[in-house]
Order: structure tokens, then C-alpha cells, then sequence
């Protein structure tokens, strides 16, 4: 083989690789994650984006989830740390065991949400918003959800684009209480 090839099949290889969905945490708890019972009510969460780029966008979410024994519906009140505010509502329905689809106001498409043993992971793709205003380019997330031994949440999703990784998110969600004691240490 000459070393064109072997650099393309690197390449293969290394692509792959990044458009991968993110692996189990490590912090995973034994209890499985239940996205209907486990965001159920307010919650608070603190994150933040990492581009490969080196952007670095940190922010405060405020949700409240409510189940209607069919749908699951999440709010999600973004407060980003230069400022910025966002508001964001899920509506996942559960369309089998562990299944699920759902809507929010930037995926395009349906999202699709399944139970992978002790977590959920949640896949959709997302047009973005340029500076302007204007449409700009969708992008594919990959979540998966995990509670912590602590009894947090722990979500992680990778961003892709042209089926390179480029973004991540991670990001802890408590019960409010839980959470503004967690903001106090």
C-alpha cells in the first residue's frame, strides 16, 4: 500500500471516530437514567460549550419537565454568561419501550431518544442561528444522559458536522435545592 492510502484509511478512520456518539461517563450511577421521572419538575443546570475552534461558551439552564403519561415536555430558560438568553422547549413522545421522538424549535426534523441500558441518549439535528439572525448551518447532536452517585444528571452530547466532531456540551442538572447548594460550595 502506498502511504496516499494508508493516509486515507487514517483518515476513514480518525472520521469515524469523530462522529461517533459519546461514550457511557465514567461518573454513571447503577440507577438508570428515566428522562419522564428524572427531569420531572425544576431543575437547574450548569454547563458549557466547547468548539474545536477554542470558543468557550459557559451558561446557567433553568427547566422545568412535566409528563402527561405520553408526552414528556421540557423548557429549557437558557442564561449565557455574556449575557444572553434563550428559551428552548422540548416535546418528546414516547412511541414504544424506551422510545421516543420528539420536537424543539431548532432541530430539524424529529429528534429520536432511546434508553441504552442505564442511559438516554438523544439524537437530532439542529439549523443554527448566524450573528445576523439569518439561518445558518445545521448541525448533529448526540446526548447521552446518566445519573450521577451523587443523583445528579449528567448530560454530554457531541456536535458534528459533515460527520466531524466539532463542539462538545457537557453539563450537570440538580434538583433546585440541590443545585443552588452545589453553587454555594
Amino acid at each position: 500500500m502506498n502511504a496516499y492510502v494508508i493516509a486515507a484509511l487514517a483518515g476513514l478512520l480518525l472520521l469515524a471516530a469523530c462522529a461517533t456518539r459519546p461514550p457511557l461517563p465514567r461518573e454513571t450511577a447503577e440507577d438508570t437514567f428515566v428522562i419522564e421521572e428524572d427531569l420531572a419538575g425544576r431543575t437547574s443546570a450548569r454547563g458549557e460549550f466547547r468548539a474545536i475552534n477554542g470558543v468557550r461558551r459557559g451558561f446557567t439552564a433553568h427547566l422545568d419537565g412535566t409528563w402527561d403519561g405520553r408526552t414528556f415536555t421540557l423548557v429549557e430558560d437558557f442564561e449565557f454568561d455574556d449575557g444572553q438568553r434563550d428559551r428552548k422547549t422540548w416535546r418528546l413522545e414516547r412511541v414504544g419501550p424506551g422510545a421516543y421522538v420528539g420536537t424543539r424549535e431548532d432541530v430539524v426534523g424529529q429528534a429520536r431518544g432511546y434508553q441504552d441500558g442505564r442511559a438516554f441518549r438523544l439524537e437530532y439535528d439542529v439549523r443554527l442561528t448566524n450573528a445576523d439572525g439569518t439561518p445558518g448551518r445545521q448541525v448533529r447532536f448526540r446526548d447521552v444522559m446518566v445519573l450521577t452517585p451523587e443523583g445528579a444528571v449528567l448530560n454530554r452530547a457531541n456536535v458534528g458536522l459533515w460527520g466531524l466532531r466539532v463542539a462538545q456540551v457537557e453539563l450537570t442538572i440538580a434538583r433546585e435545592t440541590e443545585a443552588a447548594a452545589v453553587a454555594a460550595q
